[in-house]
């Protein structure tokens, strides 16, 4: 059935990340499922030729290594998760490849690390090329870097990078399918209670508890990650919808408005790109603790930061780094670009501007984040 209002959300989406994960992907890894990511590139033809633009995020890169390796079950030093993951791209990319061409779709690879999307010239680039290939109507196939990624730069999920890709290209929609109908009150499967979420508020904090759990031996996703996905890719205008990745046509049905699954609308103002990009930060360098007074400033007022309001500094970051600011419980507040290095901010904690000469050498901004390079976390 068609639902008034869930259907105008995808019917009006032009452009749409599609993700679909390892499980899915690999048939609970027994290797690449021809058919069912065949039947996934008919619909993104489809779909492209009723004049959408899509990209694909797939998993699957590690799950079909595994396979190709004999390796039953996935492994835990990082340097054999990079081998499985080179090996199994191959046959990930090809896959697609194949299919896609036989639907009249070109098809390019991406392999993305939050390295990539963390600098800013990166992150411009990346958009760039993604752009550029849509305007070719040539569909983007992107996955996480695994063969050169560690703890310290990996995504953690492809769920967070399916949100992260919706945020860089301003998609209207992210489609996250999966093994699952969609998000439950409770755990079905142990409680029969239990009902459906048909539509909810991305980021209502109800949600995280309903989700809980983690995902299967062969991903590294769960409803959590979807669940925190979709709140994330609501900072950019882009709703949701978790939804059974076997669902017969589940694609095109969705884009003709029929309510499938789980849809987590969005709110509707979307962040200046350079602010959903500082948002979009896995990682951060440092961050500066500051008292109430600044807290109530930053948070009802829409203030810059000023060094005088600042408590302490964390971290080891320089001029244009993005880090935290965090108020005197430790909660981060805000994120934004620091206008001083953790060194200098250090000396200016509790001054006033009129004494920055004589600390530091010379005379810079008066602020230690301006408000046009800053967003609230709240």
């Amino acid at each position: 059935m068609i639902q008034e209002s869930a259907s105008r959300v995808l019917l009006d989406a032009q452009r749409i990340v599609v993700k679909v994960g390892s499980s899915l992907v690999t048939n609970e890894g027994r290797g690449l499922d021809e058919v069912a990511i065949g039947e996934w590139c008919r619909q993104l033809a489809a779909l492209a030729r009723d004049g959408r633009e899509v990209v694909m995020v797939s998993s699957g890169a590690i799950a079909e290594g595994m396979k190709r390796l004999g390796w039953n079950t996935r492994p835990r030093e990082v340097h054999e998760l990079q081998a499985a993951a080179a090996v199994g791209q191959m046959g990930l990319a090809q896959m697609y490849e194949t299919k896609l061409r036989e639907n009249g779709m070109g098809s390019a690879q991406i392999l993305l690390t939050h390295a990539d999307l963390a600098d800013r010239e990166r992150y411009l680039n990346a958009r760039s090329t993604l752009l550029t290939l849509l305007k070719l109507r040539v569909l983007p196939v992107i996955n996480e870097n695994d063969t050169v990624v560690n703890d310290e730069i990996k995504f953690g999920d492809n769920d967070t990078l399916g949100a992260l890709v919706a945020n860089l290209v301003e998609a209207d929609a992210l489609i996250i399918l999966t093994d699952q109908k969609g998000l439950y009150t409770a755990d079905p499967r142990t409680d029969p209670s239990a009902t459906f979420v048909n539509e909810a508020r991305a980021g209502d904090p109800t949600l995280e508890v309903m989700a809980g759990g983690a995902g299967s031996s062969i991903g590294r996703g769960g409803m959590i990650t979807k669940i925190l996905a979709a709140k994330r890719a609501a900072g950019s205008g882009a709703s949701t919808v978790i939804a059974w990745g076997r669902e017969p046509g589940v694609l095109i049905r969705l884009s003709q408005g029929e309510a499938i699954g789980t849809l987590l609308t969005a709110r509707t103002q979307k962040q200046q790109a350079r602010k959903q990009w500082m948002a979009d930060h896995l990682q951060l360098r440092g961050s500066v603790s500051v008292d109430d007074g600044a807290s109530r400033k930053l948070l009802q007022e829409g203030k810059s930061l000023l060094p005088i309001g600042m408590t302490s500094v964390s971290g080891d970051f320089a001029r244009g780094d993005v880090i935290a600011v965090r108020d005197s419980s430790g909660q981060e507040i805000a994120r934004g670009l620091a206008n001083y290095a953790s060194a200098e901010a250090r000396l200016l904690c509790r001054k006033p501007s009129s004494e920055f000469e004589a600390l530091l050498g010379y005379a810079a901004e008066p602020e230690m984040v301006h408000r046009d390079n800053l967003v609230l976390a709240r």
